[in-house]
């Protein structure tokens, strides 16, 4: 069993730390955003789900939501986004399954 604490986790600011990673399964990636920063539109060819350990995002896929710790956000494969941090982030991301169907390295 592996095992993170997510609230003192550190990660520093734009160099995401991979916690987990097995090919045809998953990727767990811990993110810290500082405030005012954001993961650009962009999109995954995995389906993403992306959790706030702490701080406040506004997430946007074609609407606005402003989240805190607890939320949870599920991106389809190829669903265009963006994360704003609106104060200082920690956010864990999964992909899965990983690499997805058309990822560089993916057993297309």
């Amino acid at each position: 069993m592996e095992h993170w604490d997510l609230t003192t986790l550190s990660v520093e600011p734009h160099r995401p730390q991979i916690l987990q990673s097995a090919r045809g399964e998953g990727r767990a990636i811990a993110i810290h955003l500082p405030a005012g920063d954001s993961l650009k539109d962009h999109e995954v060819h995995e389906r993403a789900y992306l959790t706030v350990v702490d701080g406040e995002v506004e997430v946007d896929a074609g609407e606005t939501v402003s989240a805190g710790p607890g939320a949870l956000f599920v991106f389809d494969p190829k669903e265009r986004h963006e994360v704003r941090a609106t104060s200082d982030a920690r956010l864990l991301l999964v992909l899965a399954p990983w690499p997805g169907d058309g990822h560089p390295g993916s057993r297309d």
